[in-house]
């Protein structure tokens, strides 16, 4: 397993060694020993999700504030995603800057997402399933989120849009500027 920083501080790419044979592929999508002594973060997962979406799916750009702000280790079971963050921490060298990576089943790279981070993907294939483990509980109050057209941010989803499916939640999200003035 090799971990490597992204231009994001505290944001890493996880990639696994991939051991494959006769009977199919073999590896390990998480260490615990080897992801606190690589990054200095110590992650307690306690919540595993997962969400199947369709061609042009996007969700996000999400997030949770407060004492239920959310780590992830995300990561795609079947099909392609371009996966993207953006750093909300104010006290942060890497405020407001994002970084987009494609997962799919064939890299099986992971991403992870510190707290203090939106995220968000959209589906590039015809179909994905997304997993993803967190670090604290889901908590309706805490959840915010911001718009995924911002000006601002100016995200290239790799899709026209046209192509996008997203729910009315994710369609009335506020701007970046708003969501990190509060």
């Amino acid at each position: 397993m090799k971990i490597e920083h992204t231009p994001l501080k505290d944001c890493f790419v996880i990639t696994p060694t991939i051991f494959t044979d006769e009977r199919g592929t073999f590896y390990e999508t998480y260490n615990q020993v080897l992801f606190e002594k690589v990054t200095g973060q110590k992650v307690n997962f306690v919540q595993d999700n997962q969400a199947a979406s369709a061609y042009g799916v996007l969700r996000g750009l999400h997030y949770q504030v407060g004492e239920m702000a959310q780590a992830k280790l995300v990561r795609v079971l079947e099909g392609s995603i371009l996966d993207i963050v953006v750093d909300i921490r104010k006290e942060s060298e890497t405020f407001g800057k994002h970084f987009s990576i494609i997962l799919d089943d064939v890299s099986q790279q992971q991403l992870f997402v510190p707290r203090g981070f939106a995220h968000g993907f959209i589906t590039l294939s015809p179909t994905s399933k997304f997993a993803y483990k967190c670090d604290n509980f889901y908590d309706k109050d805490s959840e915010r989120g911001i718009i995924y057209n911002d000006a601002t941010l100016s995200l290239d989803w790799h899709l026209p849009k046209d192509k996008f499916i997203l729910s009315e939640k994710d369609q009335i999200l506020p701007t970046f500027l708003e969501a990190t003035s509060e």
